[in-house]
């Protein structure tokens, strides 16, 4: 039997329907939206504004969405992953709630973080679990709800981040399709430069913590954008010797959209042309897990079977890494 890869076989999307704009941003810190887009490249970001409603609310939203186009039966889902930073709760699953609230019964469910690696961490994971023959169809789910833990008094990151999730569908190939090569790293010594410090078992919550405001996403920016500049260039240049891709036969660059500055700098190093990085940055800002399942699903029309694709992305802790997919079908 031919050996099994494990392919995206359908994609799916969901962001709120609240715009905010960066003149609107002007209104709430001391920022301008010439600053903002000359340093981030965003113009506008998705805003949950629903109190009611989390994380969950969001994937399952892109779940729904890409049932519907793919028709696939959620009885017949193995796995469901929702990568996340902003679970609903420390301790329910909010995987296990969205695999319940689609149909996919028949599923287990986890959660998987790795802050805006998530996605492609879990990339990794989805396709282990097909490859190994175990399971037929894989769900990965890529959430955030980031006004959530933003500080809308904190100019350096409530300009960046938006709301939004995206939604993968992994299935067996037998044509070679689908994810080819993997290099994901991690460095602790990032915990200490993008965290909330309060909530977890080391700062439990309290009064003096929530009146010290360490209950929001902090970072520092200077040194993070360094890490990243670096290391999601060096991974995605790495993926391409291991696998011997030349700029020519990149066809797309799916990067984290963190940063405009950032994903031009991957793409400089890789020596690919501007026509195939795949940017939607000034649409959303950085939607965390969410970034490369939106951009997938917002170029899905213009990918073509087999298709070259390069992931890197870039997060919190540090994460970091690069994956290597060929395209598994034409729209």
């Amino acid at each position: 039997m031919s050996k099994i890869t494990a392919a995206i076989t359908s994609v799916g999307a969901y962001v709120p329907e609240f715009i905010l704009t960066n003149k609107m941003l002007e209104e709430m810190v001391d920022t301008n939206d010439e600053w903002i887009l000359t340093r981030t490249g965003i113009k506008e970001r998705r805003i949950l504004k629903d109190l009611d409603k989390g994380t969950s609310y969001l994937a399952i939203q892109a779940a729904l969405d890409l049932l519907e186009k793919s028709k696939v039966n959620p009885l017949e889902i193995d796995v469901v992953i929702v990568a996340t930073a902003t679970p609903d709760m420390m301790v329910a699953s909010t995987a296990a709630y969205v695999a319940t609230e689609i149909g996919a019964i028949n599923a287990f469910a986890y959660d998987l973080q790795a802050a805006c690696s998530g996605f492609l961490y879990g990339m990794s994971t989805a396709a282990a679990y097909i490859e190994a023959g175990r399971y037929k169809k894989v769900l990965l789910i890529g959430a955030d709800k980031m006004s959530s833990i933003l500080d809308y008094t904190d100019r350096t990151t409530c300009i960046i981040f938006g709301d939004g999730a995206g939604a993968a569908l992994f299935e067996p190939n037998y044509e070679g399709l689908g994810l080819q090569d993997e290099y994901l790293r991690s460095d602790g010594v990032g915990r200490d430069f993008l965290k909330i410090e309060a909530g977890g078992s080391l700062f439990p919550p309290t009064l003096e913590t929530v009146s010290g405001r360490k209950h929001f996403i902090k970072q520092e920016g200077k040194t993070v954008f360094k890490f990243a500049v670096s290391n999601m260039a060096d991974v995605s240049e790495k993926i391409m010797q291991r696998n011997n891709l030349t700029p020519e036969n990149v066809d797309w660059l799916v990067a984290h959209q963190a940063n405009r500055r950032i994903i031009d700098a991957t793409a400089e190093r890789m020596n690919v042309d501007a026509s195939k990085v795949l940017v939607n940055i000034h649409k959303y800002g950085n939607t965390t897990s969410a970034t490369l399942p939106l951009l997938l699903n917002d170029f899905e029309s213009q990918f073509k079977k087999g298709d070259n694709l390069v992931f890197a992305s870039f997060g919190g802790g540090f994460t970091w890494g690069s994956i290597y997919l060929k395209w598994a079908y034409n729209k």
